[in-house]
Order: structure tokens, then C-alpha cells, then sequence
């Protein structure tokens, strides 16, 4: 059964307990935790209720927040420090981040107080941090220990361990040693001491590193987890790779709403208020709005050569909007550059040589295209013709150079390049290309 049968049913008023829990038993729990979204409080609460207990926790660390809280306020606090207490410290973190005051206070008093203790200090780190998104449950070994050793510390301790499949070795101070794999355990005999065949090339992180810097070792090294010391290089927790997944989207989508030139947003698009989504828009478009001033004034300035020759006039969109395009595919290029870790601070003059020529050869090809229109469509008027194809082939140069420059420079003064994919790009762009545009009808048709 997939699980809009399953939601059918239960909006049908589907009782029979037994059979809708042997439905669920045959259903992955991510699919079983999106069957909530489609229904109404009561039924979420009655759903939960159903629910297996072995697996009720797994599946409300998929639940969405909001259905989460819904389901805090239903049950009773017994209920809620089982549940608590079965969630892995870093979902448990994650729902907390995101609940009002009288609800977090009700489910730290449940919770047993080992794990209110691994939960309050994950909070005190920056939400940035390595330290904010690490879980304190792993496997950790002693190098004396062991192969056969190993084996019976991971079948104890396992089962409530974030991942087994890598383990970490530490000596009794607590200092990160070495790891070792559980393909490494396999393969090796019994009577192996775990400290003659653990890696000691180990890639951690300290808790105060920044998230979106430990994404990107996940990404070279190709990592299922990491171990975050801290400055003593003692271990005190992991990083799966399912945390650094969301940091990524997360990441992402702050960048993509960036360069959209909006303030990034705290919730999903559907969550989000009216009010919050022209507050985080409205700066933005006001910025760019008054920026026209700078266009407009230019305007004004050539306002005589314009009313010499009126059809000057017509063009100015179709430079402007090239060139703010060119401009905006070298920028988007050079931010995701930066962002994957493909274009270091010292690429500048490759990067520059490189957009030069792309700009040439576009300006060329679409230079070439103009002429041969405004030819046609202008009783063959040569100058008019010229100074079109040659402003257009100077912005498209112009916007190419800026917009591979700027991000580069964002970066170098330790601002987001996002931020000027947009907003400052236009500015520029939409200015120098007219600068241009009136510069070149001045010289060659000598208003």
C-alpha cells in the first residue's frame, strides 16, 4: 500500500487497529512520517497513537515541526520522555531549536537527565557551528582494545548509537587517536589490537568550525561521519552525513534567495507570512529602486541627443537587459565556483582572461546579429547600426568582467558573494552600459 491509500483510509475513519498497524510495518518510515501532512490534528494525534512504539520515535524525527509540537501537546509526559528519550540528541536538538518556550520546558523536565545535559550543550554552541549540528552518540574504542573486544563493546552499546559503521578511537583522556571502520573490523583478525590497525590520518573538525566549511570536507573526502574535538582535540561528538545533506539544502537555499536579492527565510515559502515575505523583499526592490536614479540622471544628461535622434531611444532596454544578463551568468558561474570550493581568491586574473574571451566571442556572434537586424529595419543606416553593435559589444565585455569580479571580491572582503549577484550587479551594469551606449552615439554620430 503507498501512502496515499493510507491516507484515504484514514480519512475514511479506518479503525481496525491491527490491520492498519501490519499496513505500516510494511511502509518505510520517511513515507510513513509524510502520511501526517495530509491530515487534520485529530487525525494526527490518533495516527500517532497507532503507531508501533519501536518505531514511533524514528518517525517523529521525520514528522514536520509543525506537526510535531501537535503531537508534544497531545501526550502525556510519560509519553513524551519515551519518546525523547529514544530520539537521537541531534533530532532531538533540531525539534527543540524550533519549539515555543512552554513547550521546551515540558520536554527537558521528561527527559532523563544525562540527555538534558548532552542537549543544553549543543545549544550553547553558535548555530553556524560544527558543534550545533554534532550528535554525542557514537562508538568510541581504546587502542589496546581488542578486534573480538571491539565487537562486543559495539553489539552493547550500538543500538543507540547514531553509526556504527564508523568508530572512533580514543585514549582514556578522551583524546581523538585514530578511527577505524566496520569494514576494517571485519576484515581484520580477532586478535588484532585495534591501535595497529585503526587510520591515524583522521579529518575532524573543532566545534566552533563553520558548518557550510565542514560540508565541503564531506564533499572532498567523501564522508559518512566526522568526529568534532574540541580545542584539546578531546572527542565529543560526530557529524553523519545526513546532517551535512541538510546543511547543504539549507546553504543553498539561502544563496539562491540571495541572489533573488531577498532576505533568506526563516520557514518554507507556504509557512511564511505575507507581511514576513514583503518585509524580507521590500529593502531590496527599494535599493534597486532608488539605484534607477543613477540610470535616469544618465538619461537626462544625454536628454538633448536623444530628442536629435528619437530611435536612440529604443535600444536602451535591449542593452540594458543584455548586459544585466551576461552580467548575471558570469556572477552566477563564479558564486557556485566559490561555493564547491572550485575558484580560490588567487583565480582572479584566470578568471578575468576567461570571461574576456567568452565576452568576446558572444559580443561577436550577437554583435554580428544586430547589425544585420537594425540594417534592415533602419533604411540601412550604417552609423546607426555601428553604434548599436559596438555598445552592445562593449557591455556585454563590461558585464562579463563585473560580473565575475565582484564575487570574487565579496569573498576577499568577507561578504557573501551571493549578495552581490544581484542588487549591486544591476546597479552597475544598467549604469556603465548606458555610459557607454551615449559615448559611442556621441563619437560616431557626432551628437
Amino acid at each position: 500500500m503507498n501512502k496515499e491509500e493510507l491516507v484515504e483510509l484514514i480519512k475514511k475513519g479506518f479503525l481496525d487497529i491491527s490491520k492498519l498497524k501490519l499496513l505500516l510495518s510494511d511502509m518505510n518510515i520517511v513515507d510513513i512520517a509524510e502520511v501526517f501532512e495530509e491530515l487534520d490534528r485529530e487525525q494526527i494525534i490518533q495516527m500517532f497513537r497507532i503507531l508501533p512504539k519501536a518505531i514511533a520515535s524514528d518517525i517523529f524525527a521525520y514528522v514536520d515541526i509543525e506537526h510535531q509540537q501537535t503531537i508534544i501537546e497531545a501526550l502525556t509526559d510519560s509519553e513524551i520522555g519515551e519518546i525523547m528519550n529514544k530520539l537521537f540528541v541531534d533530532d532531538a536538538v533540531d525539534f527543540i531549536e524550533e519549539m515555543p518556550a512552554n513547550v521546551v520546558r515540558r520536554v527537558l523536565k521528561n527527559v532523563r537527565p544525562e540527555k538534558r545535559k548532552q542537549i543544553n550543550q549543543i545549544l550553547q554552541y553558535p548555530d553556524d557551528s560544527a558543534g550545533s549540528i554534532m550528535t554525542t552518540e557514537f562508538v568510541d574504542l581504546r587502542e589496546d582494545e581488542k578486534v573480538r573486544e571491539a565487537f562486543d563493546t559495539i553489539r552493547t552499546i550500538g543500538l543507540n548509537k547514531e553509526t556504527i559503521y564508523t568508530c572512533y578511537v580514543i585514549r582514556r583522556d578522551r583524546m581523538l587517536v585514530g578511527v577505524i571502520t566496520a569494514k576494517d573490523l571485519l576484515l581484520a583478525r580477532p586478535s588484532n589490537r585495534i591501535g595497529d590497525i585503526m587510520d591515524t590520518n583522521i579529518v575532524f573538525a573543532y566545534t566552533t568550525d563553520d558548518r557550510e566549511a565542514i560540508a565541503d570536507l564531506f564533499q572532498k573526502y567523501g564522508l559518512l561521519a566526522m568526529p568534532v574535538v574540541d580545542k584539546e582535540r578531546r572527542l565529543v561528538g560526530i557529524i553523519t552525513v545526513d546532517d551535512i545533506v541538510d546543511v547543504i539544502v539549507e546553504e543553498s537555499t539561502e544563496d539562491i534567495e540571495k541572489m533573488a536579492a531577498i532576505v533568506p527565510l526563516d520557514e518554507s515559502y507556504l509557512k511564511t507570512g505575507i507581511l514576513q515575505h514583503a518585509k524580507n523583499r521590500f529593502l531590496w526592490m527599494l535599493i534597486l529602486m532608488l539605484s534607477a536614479t543613477i540610470t535616469g540622471t544618465i538619461i537626462s544628461s544625454f536628454e538633448d541627443g536623444l530628442m536629435a535622434l528619437p530611435i536612440l531611444m529604443a535600444f536602451i532596454p535591449m542593452l540594458m537587459n543584455t548586459g544585466g544578463i551576461a552580467g548575471s551568468q558570469s556572477s552566477t558561474l563564479i558564486v557556485r565556483g566559490i561555493a564547491v570550493g572550485e575558484i580560490a581568491l588567487g583565480d582572479i586574473l584566470l578568471i578575468l582572461w576567461k570571461e574576456l574571451r567568452v565576452g568576446m566571442l558572444c559580443g561577436l556572434g550577437l554583435g554580428l546579429v544586430n547589425f544585420i537586424r537594425v540594417f534592415i529595419m533602419n533604411n540601412n543606416d550604417w552609423k546607426l547600426c555601428l553604434t548599436i553593435t559596438l555598445s552592445l559589444f562593449c557591455t556585454i565585455l563590461m558585464a562579463k568582467t563585473v560580473g565575475s569580479i565582484l564575487p570574487i571580491f565579496a569573498k576577499r572582503l568577507k561578504i557573501d558573494p551571493a549578495i552581490m549577484s544581484a542588487p549591486l550587479l544591476t546597479t552597475i551594469v544598467d549604469a556603465v552600459s548606458l555610459i557607454i551606449y551615449f559615448s559611442v552615439a556621441k563619437l560616431i554620430l557626432g551628437l
